[in-house]
């Protein structure tokens, strides 16, 4: 198995990853948003829709 950041051979002390740095990459692309799943809730999607509207009509 390899690093999913940078397709290193995985350490057992920082598992999935090759090393601190590559599980702190993978870390900030949870948290910058880069990673995301598509809900199939209808009003989960109805308020994602209403949000970017309000957001897109904001004055800038």
């Amino acid at each position: 198995m390899s690093c999913p950041i940078c397709r290193k051979d995985i350490k057992p002390d920082y598992k999935p990853f090759c090393s601190k740095r590559c599980a702190d990459v993978d870390l900030g692309k949870w948290l910058g948003g880069d990673y995301s799943f598509a809900s199939q809730d209808a009003e989960d999607q109805q308020e994602a829709l209403e949000t970017l509207e309000q957001l897109s009509s904001r004055p800038h």
